[in-house]
């Protein structure tokens, strides 16, 4: 009678390893689907910052009439530039963020593709690439 007791107290070796074989099988399904939709996300958020930087240049250039140079940059958005009069700003509720990977729009004036350009790099940091890896621009 105490045998009987003592098994159905435990599990055994081989329904652990089941289990463990069924739960390394789920991760390996959904984890390559929540980090491609992490992914996503940072593209979207990417683009939702290059739209803000639009509306606050927008801004800039309705005081000022022009928008800042390639060298004063998105920083004139929250800093006076020295020669420039009629900035009423900071036009950026905060200072002017990274992308989503870390690393720093690049800001030109006049742009190849518009009246300036604001372009995040994607995720490799480099002109160039698929994916996530892909530029991001404000022409777009």
């Amino acid at each position: 009678m105490t045998r009987l007791r003592r098994k159905s107290l435990g599990f055994t070796l081989l329904e652990l390893l089941v289990v463990m074989v069924i739960i390394g099988l789920l991760v390996g399904y959904v984890a390559p689907m929540y980090f491609k939709q992490v992914g996503k996300s940072e593209v979207k958020v990417t683009r939702a910052q290059i739209e803000s930087f639009g509306k606050a240049l927008d801004q800039y250039r309705l005081d000022t009439g022009h928008y800042p140079t390639s060298e004063q940059g998105l920083q004139a958005l929250n800093v006076k530039p020295a020669d420039e009069p009629r900035w009423d700003g900071p036009y950026l509720k905060k200072g002017v963020p990274l992308d989503p990977w870390g690393t720093a729009f690049t800001y030109k004036r006049p742009g190849t593709k518009g009246e300036y350009d604001i372009v995040s790099f994607g995720k490799d940091g480099v002109p160039g690439g698929e994916g996530e890896a892909a530029d991001i621009g404000s022409w777009e």
